[in-house]
C-alpha cells in the first residue's frame, strides 16, 4: 500500500524528450490504468516507478519519501510476455521470490523456513486458480495459465506497488475477461496501489479507479520529437460506457484506437 507523488517529472533520450511536466498525486490503494498513443512515454513512465530508468528532472516519491534507486521487492511486475523461468514447475517458478528475499546468496531456503515458504506459494497459486497445475512447466501452460503464474510471482512477495505493463494484451477476448476479475480481486484484498498500461480504453475504465490519459499537448511540424508527452486527461474509472467514458473527446478515442489497431 503506498502513496505516490509525482513532482515535475521529465524524461528525455539525449536530446530527444519523451514525456514533460508530469504532475500527480496518487492516493494509496487507488488503480490507475495509462492510456495514450503509442510511444508516448507509458511504459517509460511505469520503467521509472520501477526504477529500471531515472528521471531527467523532478522526482517520484512513495509515501513521502525518494523512490529507491534500484528495482526491488516493494514494487511488482507483470509485463505483456510472460516472465515465467520455464525450467522451474509453477510451484518453484512462486516461491523462487521468497528464497531469493530471505537467501540472497544462495537462492535456496532450507528446512523449517522453506516449509513456510512453500506454504505460502501454495497460497499463491491456488489463489491465481493454479492449484491443479502446481507441478506443471511453463511449456504445459496456456497463455492465460502462464499470466496467471506471473501474478502469483509478481505478488507473493506483497508489493506496495503492482506494475502491469499491458499484461492482457495477447490474450483472447474470453481468457481476458477472466483476468480482469482476478485481477481486480486480488487488488481489493491485497490493498496494492496499482499502475496498468493498456491500449484498451474499454478495459481502462472498466478496471482503474483513474485513467490517466497520455498525449502530447506541443507539437512542432519542422521537429516531431521536440516535445514530450504529458498527462492530458485524468478521470475517474467507471464501467465501460459510462458518463466517464464519455468524457474522452471524440478525436481522442479515434487516435488511441488507430494506435492500438
Amino acid at each position: 500500500m503506498s502513496a505516490v507523488t509525482i513532482d515535475n517529472l521529465w524524461k528525455s533520450y539525449g536530446d530527444r524528450p519523451v514525456l514533460e511536466r508530469i504532475a500527480l498525486e496518487v492516493e494509496t490503494g487507488a488503480f490507475c490504468t495509462l492510456v495514450g498513443p503509442s510511444g508516448c512515454g507509458k511504459t517509460t513512465f511505469l520503467r521509472m516507478l520501477l526504477s529500471q530508468e531515472r528521471p531527467t528532472r523532478g522526482h517520484i516519491l512513495v509515501d513521502d519519501k525518494p523512490l529507491p534507486p534500484e528495482p526491488g521487492p516493494d514494487r511488482g511486475v507483470v509485463f505483456q510476455r510472460y516472465s515465467v523461468f520455464p525450467h522451474l514447475t509453477v510451484l518453484q517458478n512462486v516461491v523462487l521470490g521468497l528464497e531469493f528475499r530471505h537467501a540472497p546468496l544462495l537462492g535456496r531456503l532450507f528446512g523449517a523456513a522453506r516449509r513456510r515458504a512453500l506454504e505460502e506459494a501454495e497460497r499463491w497459486v491456488e489463489a491465481v486458480g493454479l492449484a491443479r497445475s502446481r507441478d506443471a512447466y511453463p511449456a504445459q501452460l496456456s497463455g492465460g495459465m502462464q499470466q496467471r503464474l506471473a501474478i502469483a510471482q509478481a505478488l507473493i512477495l506483497k508489493p506496495r506497488l503492482l506494475l502491469l505493463d499491458e499484461p492482457f494484451g495477447a490474450l483472447d477476448p474470453g481468457i481476458r475477461a477472466d483476468m480482469h476479475v482476478l485481477i481486480r480481486r486480488l487488488w481489493q484484498e491485497e490493498g496494492m496501489t496499482v499502475f496498468m498500461v493498456t491500449h484498451d480504453i474499454r478495459e481502462a475504465f472498466g478496471l482503474g479507479t483513474r485513467v490517466l490519459a497520455f498525449d502530447k499537448v506541443r507539437h512542432d511540424p519542422q521537429a516531431p520529437d521536440a516535445y514530450g508527452a504529458t498527462i492530458t486527461y485524468d478521470l475517474p474509472g467507471r464501467t465501460p460506457g459510462s458518463e466517464a467514458d464519455a468524457l474522452i473527446p471524440v478525436h481522442y478515442r479515434r487516435r488511441l484506437e488507430q494506435s492500438a489497431a
